[in-house]
């Protein structure tokens, strides 16, 4: 089959699968893994070329809703009558879901079965040393810093941090992304600040910009090693790679 992915989160799912192979082309920002940099590129996932995307003669397209702004590829699909399917995973047993749900669209559901088996396996498996830790640190998790945005209680980072052991300081707000304020952040007193911003590389992420704000001071009790600066790749995309992140989260919490 020839397949094409529109956002890097759906590439990802297919490397998971084992069926990167059947990739014929990719948005801008998918990065990994690495073989598909190679791939034809058919524009960032909010803008995607749909002549590009036809000329390649797809046989499934897998789009996506995970970001505000998509709808509008997969109407461009409809319209054109180019097959495809939509994920919107919001959760990790959406991801878990999906990896079942792809596999049996692409003719191969065994891959999924396997693949979904092999990530609950990995989740439960730091589930279960989570469950033994004694100390739960609060984390507060930054999206974005101006305006600062943060996830709530629904949303993938509250699920990542409750498996970790922690929980996440925003879990109270009944949305899948929070604006809000620094004010607000220094009341729930994070034990553990954790920078992932969207779209920008880990090297790119200073802690001087959150170490700078009007009454960190009031956070004095805060180590260095507990401003974490962390791949927004492994954190900020619902795909399997965020039992990556899972797994590392784990480390440096608990050391």
């Amino acid at each position: 089959m020839r397949v094409i992915s529109l956002c890097p989160s759906n590439t990802e799912l297919i490397e998971y699968l084992g069926l990167t192979h059947l990739l014929v082309g990719v948005d801008d920002f998918s990065d990994w893994p690495e073989s598909v940099l190679a791939l034809p590129k058919l524009g960032p996932d909010l803008s995607i070329n749909m002549d590009l995307v036809e000329e390649l003669q797809p046989d499934m397209v897998l789009a996506s809703l995970s970001v505000p702004g998509m709808e509008k590829n997969v109407e461009a699909l409809k319209e054109r009558g180019i097959p495809h399917i939509v994920l919107n995973p919001q959760s990790l047993n959406d991801i878990e879901r999906d990896l079942i749900i792809t596999a049996e669209i692409l003719g191969m559901p065994e891959r999924g079965t396997t693949a979904a088996k092999q990530f609950r396996e990995r989740l439960d498996a730091i589930k279960s040393l989570a469950a033994k830790v004694t100390n739960h640190p609060a984390l507060y998790w930054e999206w974005w810093p101006k305006p600062i945005f943060t996830p709530g209680k629904i949303n993938w980072l509250t699920e990542i941090s409750s498996a970790a052991g922690a929980q996440n300081v925003f879990s109270d707000v009944d949305l899948a992304s929070v604006q809000t304020d620094w004010e607000d952040v220094l009341n729930r007193k994070p034990d553990f600040i954790c920078l992932a911003w969207v779209g920008v590389r880990r090297e790119k992420v200073q802690k001087n910009v959150v170490k700078k704000r009007l009454g960190y001071e009031r956070l004095n009790y805060l180590t260095d090693d507990r401003i974490l600066i962390l791949e927004e790749e492994l954190y900020c995309r619902p795909s399997p790679r965020l039992l990556d992140g899972l797994e590392k989260l784990y480390k440096l919490i608990h050391k």
